[in-house]
């Protein structure tokens, strides 16, 4: 358990990656999208409550209905791309702690705790999205995360009637490497870090 992964693998996670705005013609299979599921469900969160939820957007139909809900520059590369995937939590994650850490009281611990749940939902969800952004990559997948849309509009024609919230949008499939712009910089660790 203590061996680095190759430099090929940290490059197609995090070196040479980059975020795609233009796609192949190539699909995306629903074997694919269960497999970057199940590797980012395996990261930690707090108290394995795992409030990630993931709404897959293929159909033409369902690329429509997102339409009117993105900023205008979004547009047409997420009409363009096989798959976008709202990155969504579970303000009831909560209730599944039963079966994912069976040891906790949810009710107790959150019930009725609105901020608390907020809090803990987005933290955790957001935690889940970046492991999905890395299990994506790692499975061969291109990635196109993304803010630029309204998270009321989305949550009103996607997860009405649910407990379920938008966090952000991911684009995936094979980009088109040709359109990419050059990688802006990074702040250093000297930028960015202290040692206490």
């Amino acid at each position: 358990m203590n061996e680095f992964l190759s430099d090929t693998g940290l490059d197609k996670i995090f070196r040479q990656a980059r975020t795609h705005t233009a796609w192949c013609g190539e699909t995306v299979s629903d074997v694919l999208l269960e497999a970057v599921y199940d590797l980012a469900k395996m990261g930690p969160t707090s108290m394995n409550g795992c409030p990630l939820r993931v709404a897959f957007l293929r159909s033409g139909a369902a690329k429509e209905k997102l339409r009117p809900c993105l900023s205008a520059g979004n547009v047409e590369q997420t009409m363009a791309a096989p798959v976008t995937a709202i990155i969504a939590y579970d303000l009831a994650f909560y209730e599944w702690l039963p079966k994912l850490a069976p040891r906790r009281d949810g009710a107790k611990i959150f019930g009725g705790k609105e901020a608390l749940i907020q809090e803990t939902a987005m933290r955790n969800g957001s935690l889940q999205g970046a492991y999905f952004i890395i299990a994506a990559r790692a499975l061969g997948l291109d990635c196109g995360p993304m803010s630029g849309f309204s998270r009321a509009k989305v949550d009103a024609a996607f997860f009405a009637g649910t407990t379920w919230r938008s966090n952000f949008l991911c684009n995936l499939g094979h980009g088109d490497p040709a359109a990419l712009r050059p990688r802006a910089a990074r702040l250093d660790f000297d930028e960015a870090c202290r040692l206490l």
